[in-house]
């Protein structure tokens, strides 16, 4: 992909979408941050399920420490490797109160420090919460990345890398947005619907597929 369709692969995007959010529901930075944790190897739809429900109980690191391990696995079985998850988030609220004054910190060094919270999560908190301009390179923007030629990437941190360098500064905050909804529900990856994609004339994919 040439720079000018990159440019217009996101203008097109924009124009469509200007403000995009991320479909996980969170009222506070650290129900974000939880639910990110949550989401590995799962659909928003089902941690949002689970989190509804959790995050009435306990919006806060405190809260959720009281519920404990077996008070927590209760809320989020629902949700694939729920008992890893509900250790790594419990040990994560732990570091947040006893390191961070309870808050959510926005450096990437600490974020990542805290368990189960990798890169990808990292770079989903310093996007939605704080505004940096990363990108979280999850399943759905590999494969965009790649079957675009936007960013080719033999792994999620090269498409990374590749994405910061090629996308305009306007739309890298919005950026990783755009193509995980782009992903999710038009560039599939069994069968691209490539007839109702608004981007199909920057992107590099061959031969375009017929499905609407």
């Amino acid at each position: 992909m040439t720079d000018a369709q990159v440019e217009h692969f996101f203008a097109t995007l924009r124009a469509a979408n200007p403000h995009p959010e991320t479909e996980l529901q969170f009222t506070n930075v650290f129900e974000l941050l939880a639910a990110v944790l949550l989401s590995a190897q799962a659909t928003d739809v089902g941690v949002n399920k689970a989190t509804r429900k959790l995050f009435a109980l306990a919006p806060t690191p405190q809260r959720m420490l009281a519920l404990g391990l077996e008070g927590l696995e209760a809320q989020i079985k629902t949700i694939g490797l729920y008992r890893t998850k509900a250790k790594h988030l419990l040990q994560t609220c732990r570091m947040l109160v006893e390191q961070h004054g309870g808050r959510v910190p926005r450096e990437r060094e600490a974020l990542e420090a805290l368990p189960g919270v990798g890169r990808k999560t990292a770079n989903v908190v310093l996007n939605v919460a704080f505004g940096e301009p990363t990108m979280a390179v999850d399943t759905h923007i590999f494969r965009v990345g790649n079957r675009t030629g936007l960013a080719l990437g033999k792994n999620p941190l090269a498409v990374e890398q590749v994405l910061l360098r090629r996308v305009p500064p306007a739309y890298r905050v919005d950026a990783h947005h755009w193509l995980i909804l782009h992903g999710r529900y038009v560039c599939q990856a069994r069968l691209p619907r490539c007839a109702a994609c608004q981007v199909a004339v920057d992107c590099q994919f061959q031969p375009k597929t017929a499905t609407r």
